[in-house]
């Protein structure tokens, strides 16, 4: 990073934080002098005095067989890495032959190391997932190659990664993840010798005894290591949620309750703070709200299983999240998701692709009053869900996702025609979470549509976090989402790969459709029924949302969107209060698996433009093999319109070529463009 980097994340922390943070290295140092030269591994000893004699109480940790159970062949990494390849490839920089070295951690800079590889994938591999699933494999079956694979695995990372030293110790969430994982593999190794499984190999028993003393000293110093220093301030985003959870994890199974309090006092300030009244959580990533309760989700459950109270304010937070999670999911398996997307988690029982998505609905389902899906079937929750609760699920309220809702805190919208096979997703929420708004992009008044599944319209995506910049900033940039840009700037200021500098501005103007507000279901207020300029609300029955930002000032941008619930959306932009010759660009970004063309405008795919306008029209047709059709035409005056070759990531670490509709054109005064966007309704 460079010194300009320093200044403005330093300009982005109160007094308070600094002090924090000079304390933090004060803490560091300490840490350094005693573990700098020991090299010593995480298993070997307990670090922390007082916690020498804790017991681990795997009764504590719910576990449970399942009847059907599949042991898993393979284990996923981000990118497209495979597992079998890297396994033991703990400082691999994964994107380059580069290795991280494996010095005291507080001196390891892991940000912008092109020569390296991206940070990210590397703690996928270091959070252990692997470690956990093999320990279920074992439990679940009784076969001995699983502990002994898993023994190879844990020998070898501790002797490569002694405390504090190297990459897997650079983050505290990421200890945090590792603990959580460390603490099922422990739990379902007690639990199997608890059931007499290693009486039937004595080479498994002997192998487990020796596993099971280093993960409980583990467990000790790394949960130890978290409460002294869990994120704060503007750091204190979904890591401290995460950070959290593992405390309180641990605190329950380690029969600690110093751990549990911290993490309950933590929880009770954060779960309100971190997300809006109406269930959107401020970071706006779909994403980081899912991976949030999963966090939550799964220190809840333990919670329940041993009889502990979970207030009350926790689950009537969840309950908003939930809804607003489920009303992001189409039939079809789509999911409407704006900001930064990492494929993060915490436990993975199940080690194949899995939509995260449903997996955390699935668990809170199971942990909340009503739900959300018909049944569990993610083997991760068969693994740690009782059967009764798994039983009892359909007897639950479900609430099922609404047609058409507005989220006016967290400033996202969802359209969906009449037979549930278009989804559409409008952003006119803010840029991020605190100071920094980490993982916000410029996609203010940017949407997303699906049909039957498949994306029409798309999100860009994210790519990579920790290195290749160029990309990082274009992925999140304005340019890169299906939205308006003038003079060819972004909407906010980029200051670094997870920080912000000057930020758009939305409000939203008005709606007629169902408004999820303020954590009650309530009709739409009054203020929001008129339209702007009043053309939205013409057609009789449509569905209108009007929102603006002031991304651009003194240029202010404002979109309508109106959707007539079938197969018809238009869209309403506007460029006001412009007072000299402004440039200003619109595109659409056409999801994978599309063929795009240019097509000689017809009077029906103009729509309601009249004969002797002088405004240009420019019409695109998007076709795929099975027959369906969408037509997107734009006009306004004097645009330009082509198509443009475009990169959108619609998995971590990889990108992939499509197609973009490019609109340009130069105002000279207010201006106005309309894209009316029309697909076959399907019988």
């Amino acid at each position: 990073m460079n010194i300009a980097w320093y200044i403005n994340r330093l300009r982005a922390m109160s007094l308070p934080e600094i002090r924090w943070r000079l304390e933090q290295k004060r803490i560091a140092g300490d840490e350094r002098r005693v573990f700098e030269k020991q090299h010593t591994g995480v298993n070997e000893a307990v670090f922390y005095t007082g916690l020498e004699d804790l017991v681990f109480h795997p009764e504590n940790l719910p576990l449970y067989r399942v009847k059907q159970f599949t042991a898993s062949d393979r284990i996923l990494l981000p990118g497209g890495f495979q597992y079998e390849a890297h396994k033991k490839d703990w400082h691999g920089g994964f994107q380059t032959p580069g290795q991280w070295e494996p010095v005291f951690s507080g001196d390891l800079s892991y940000k912008q190391r092109d020569e390296i590889g991206d940070a990210r994938t590397n703690w996928e591999l270091n959070r252990h997932f692997q470690f956990a699933l093999l320990a279920c494999d074992y439990y679940q079956t009784g076969r001995t190659e699983y502990v002994t694979e898993l023994q190879d695995l844990f020998q070898d990372w501790n002797r490569q990664n002694p405390f504090l030293h190297g990459i897997s110790w650079t983050s505290v969430m990421e200890v945090a993840i590792r603990d959580i994982n460390w603490i099922y593999t422990l739990g379902f190794l007690q639990a199997s010798m608890a059931e007499g499984k290693q009486k039937k190999d004595g080479q498994a028993g002997h192998m487990i005894s020796g596993l099971c003393e280093g993960l409980r000293q583990g467990i000790i110093n790394m949960t130890a290591y978290i409460s002294a220093h869990f994120s704060r301030y503007s750091s204190a985003n979904n890591h401290v949620i995460v950070e959290a959870a593992a405390m309180g994890i641990g605190g329950i199974v380690m029969d600690c309750g110093e751990w549990l309090e911290t993490a309950c006092m933590i929880l009770r300030t954060e779960i309100p703070r971190q997300n809006y009244r109406d269930g959107v959580n401020r970071e706006v990533s779909l994403h980081y709200q899912s991976f949030f309760m999963e966090a939550v989700g799964l220190l809840v459950l333990t919670m329940k299983a041993n009889g502990l109270p979970v207030p009350q304010n926790w689950r009537n937070l969840l309950t908003r999240m939930s809804r607003y999670l489920a009303d992001c999911q189409g039939d079809y398996g789509e999911t409407v998701e704006f900001g930064d997307n990492d494929e993060g988690k915490i436990l993975d029982l199940q080690g194949t692709h899995r939509n995260h998505y449903r997996y955390v609905l699935e668990l809170m389902s199971v942990v909340l009053p009503e739900r959300y899906m018909d049944t569990v079937t993610d083997q991760t929750l068969l693994c740690i869900v009782s059967p009764d609760n798994v039983e009892k699920l359909p007897g639950k309220p479900c609430y099922h996702p609404a047609g058409c809702v507005c989220y006016p805190e967290g400033g996202v919208s969802i359209f969906r025609s009449r037979d549930r096979k278009a989804l559409i997703g409008v952003d006119h929420g803010a840029l991020g979470f605190g100071s920094i708004a980490a993982h916000g992009h410029a996609d203010a008044l940017s949407f997303q549509m699906y049909l039957e599944g498949w994306t029409v319209f798309a999100d860009a995506g994210t790519y990579l976090y920790h290195i290749d910049l160029e990309n990082r900033n274009a992925f999140r940039s304005t340019e890169h989402h299906n939205t308006v840009t003038v003079g060819g700037w972004d909407q906010s200021e980029m200051l670094g790969p997870f920080l912000w500098g000057r930020r758009a501005e939305t409000r939203l103007l008005g709606c007629n459709c169902f408004v999820r507000e303020y954590g009650k279901d309530s009709s739409v207020p009054e203020s929001m029924r008129e339209a702007v300029s009043g053309e939205a609300g013409e057609e009789s029955g449509w569905l209108y949302l009007a929102a603006e930002h002031d991304g651009y000032a003194p240029v202010l941008h404002q979109r309508r969107f109106v959707f007539d619930g079938e197969c018809c959306l238009k869209i309403y932009d506007a460029l006001l209060h412009v007072k000299q010759e402004t440039a200003f660009r619109a595109g659409f970004l056409v999801g994978k698996g599309w063929q795009v063309q240019r097509t000689c405008e017809t009077g029906e795919e103009a729509g309601d433009r009249r004969a002797d306008s002088s405004e240009d029209a420019h019409t695109f047709v998007l076709s795929r093999e099975g027959g369906q059709r969408v037509t997107c035409s734009i006009r306004g005056e004097s645009l330009q319109a082509e198509i443009c070759e475009a990169e959108i990531s619609t998995e971590y670490g990889i990108k992939e070529h499509t197609k973009r509709l490019c609109i340009s054109g130069r105002a000279m005064q207010d201006t106005e463009m309309v894209t009316i966007v029309q697909w076959e309704k399907q019988t």
